[in-house]
């Protein structure tokens, strides 16, 4: 049983694994752009997504910003990873690292890296997919119904599950 919505088309899942060094990358005038997913600065990630997606992990040099294109109704975020940025204009409040700013509809986005020192910063964004949303514990589905066929399949083994059994993750001591 594929647990895809009878509304939607039903499909295979599908893995893609990329190194750093097939991940493109573009510098512009003191902005460097990862294009994981999407496109920045004419680049476009060969990541396929069946969703339309941008995932961009970009560093601004002191004085630089990056004008960049969000399409029109799509959700996005961005993630300040070092330094410090300034979203909109450069007059907006600066956000520090380690701080999420959700980005308001519109047709794009500056960030800004006011003079000091480089900026990190990751711009995540999608097309939403206005589809209902329903977690219990790991499972998330679209209904009720789902999440108790996942529950009944993840202790059957089946449908994906076949080897839960010996799943097991090592954890990572941090220093």
């Amino acid at each position: 049983m594929c647990y895809a919505c009878d509304a939607f088309t039903r499909i295979e899942p599908n893995y893609q694994e990329l190194e750093d060094k097939d991940i493109p990358k573009v510098e512009c005038n003191g902005v460097r752009v990862s294009v994981i997913a999407g496109e920045s600065l004419g680049i476009k990630s060969p990541v396929y997504t069946r969703t339309p997606t941008m995932y961009l992990d970009i560093v601004l040099q002191p004085g630089a910003v990056l004008h960049q294109p969000i399409p029109e109704g799509w959700n996005a975020f961005a993630y300040i990873l070092e330094g410090e940025a300034t979203f909109g204009t450069v007059d907006s409040p600066t956000i520090s690292a380690h701080h999420t700013v959700q980005l308001s509809p519109g047709d794009g986005v500056s960030i800004w890296n006011k003079p000091g020192s480089a900026s990190r910063v990751v711009l995540i964004g999608g097309q939403p997919l206005n589809e209902p949303v329903v977690q219990y514990g790991p499972f998330v589905m679209n209904t009720w119904d789902e999440i108790k066929q996942a529950v009944h399949d993840f202790q059957h083994a089946r449908n994906g599950f076949e080897k839960a059994g010996s799943w097991h993750s090592d954890p990572v001591a941090l220093e």
